[in-house]
């Protein structure tokens, strides 16, 4: 039977601690800002104005969830704004430069295939726990650090943050045609990087 985790239990809207934040959440919250903006330092400011807004909005917390998911829920936002932020100033002529950049790099120009280099092969990771392995983590990481920084935004709101694709338009004001050919290119670069980083 499974066992409810008592930090996700909804609790009095009246039994909230803030002194008890830092002790209780500081750690899970900067972990879950690091692993998708990948800047510590950004992070650490991240979980501190996380903090200053719940204290701010201490009174509108309604208990309908635990401390630490409303702390977290709150940070969320912080990162879309992060990732608002580092999508701006994108024009649409470099997105479409890198879109067209990528293609040539991964596909033959003349018929559309995968150029022999980049034919995706098995990465190795099919097994059940290999998500888990601290070292894949580690290069899967340091290849998205190597994504534009759109791409990696639209990546990090679709997979990690399971975000709807009319949510991530909508916040980084993309049409959803570029949606989809960002998230394609988004993967088959990572899917390089893996090849020849991990196998």
């Amino acid at each position: 039977m499974l066992q409810k985790d008592p930090e996700f239990d909804t609790i009095d809207k009246n039994a909230i601690d803030p002194h008890s934040w830092v002790n209780k959440y500081a750690d899970y919250l900067f972990s879950y800002a690091v692993f998708r903006i990948n800047d510590q330092e950004q992070a650490q400011d991240l979980v501190q104005e996380t903090f200053l807004a719940a204290l701010e909005r201490q009174e509108k917390f309604e208990g309908r969830s635990s401390e630490k998911t409303w702390l977290t829920a709150i940070l969320k936002n912080k990162i879309v704004d992060v990732y608002r932020s580092r999508s701006s100033g994108l024009s649409k002529e470099i997105i479409q430069a890198d879109i067209e950049r990528s293609d040539e790099d991964f596909f033959d120009q003349n018929d559309g295939h995968w150029n022999d280099q980049h034919r995706p092969a098995k990465l190795g990771i099919e097994t059940s726990d290999a998500l888990e392995n601290k070292e894949f983590e580690r290069i899967l990481k340091a290849c998205m650090d190597k994504l534009p920084a759109l791409w990696l935004s639209v990546f990090s709101m679709k997979h990690i943050d399971e975000e709807t694709t009319e949510l991530i338009c909508s916040e980084l004001k993309i049409s959803s045609s570029n949606f989809w050919v960002i998230i394609h290119r988004a993967k088959v670069n990572l899917r390089s990087c893996l090849q020849k980083n991990w196998i």
